[in-house]
């Protein structure tokens, strides 16, 4: 018998790239996690604070510099904690720590950024020396405090929706005890 014949009919082609499961780095990452509207908002808020850091970098001189200091720290801090939160959700990490955590810490993340990038974008307008690129770096901090803000809100809903839902349950138990057993 020939070799061919004896493993033809058991065995199948290499499925190539367009068949197969994910492979390399793209099967480390799941978007299923978030829903659409907040993996948007998320990768808006990861995105406009990359560009507001990058346009106060490219600010040359000022006058009264604490502003552009703290706009520069805060836009760099809100890039990285967007990136990471990302991460989290986006790679098998999420599995490894508690969901309730991951959700809770991002709440307040969110919102604890949300409101500094703001606070540091009313400061830089107070102190800036009126360039094009500061200007720039203005107009992306605000959009992506109002970003984080609007996650933050979204994120609020949510927890109300779910509140509502377990005071919905724990109603219906209530009385399903109540009832006697003999009836």
């Amino acid at each position: 018998m020939e070799n061919g014949a004896v493993y033809s009919p058991t065995t199948e082609e290499d499925p190539g790239p367009a068949r197969g499961a994910r492979s390399g780095l793209a099967a480390y990452f799941v978007f299923g996690r978030l829903q659409w509207y907040r993996r948007l908002l998320k990768g808006l808020q990861l995105l406009l604070s990359l560009l507001a850091f990058i346009c106060e970098e490219v600010v040359s001189q000022c006058t009264l510099c604490g502003g552009l200091y703290f706009f520069e720290f805060v836009s760099c801090s809100a890039f990285l904690l967007s990136l990471l939160m990302l991460i989290v959700y986006c790679t098998p990490v999420y599995n490894r720590i508690d969901a309730v955590k991951v959700k809770s810490s991002d709440f307040y993340i969110t919102l604890g950024t949300g409101c500094v990038f703001l606070l540091a974008s009313i400061i830089f307008v107070s102190t800036h020396d009126r360039t094009s690129a500061e200007f720039a770096a203005i107009v992306f901090g605000f959009i992506a405090s109002f970003m984080f803000l609007f996650d933050f809100v979204a994120m609020l809903c949510e927890k109300r929706q779910e509140s509502q839902l377990r005071k919905s349950e724990n109603t219906t138990r209530v009385e399903a005890l109540t009832e006697p057993l003999n009836a």
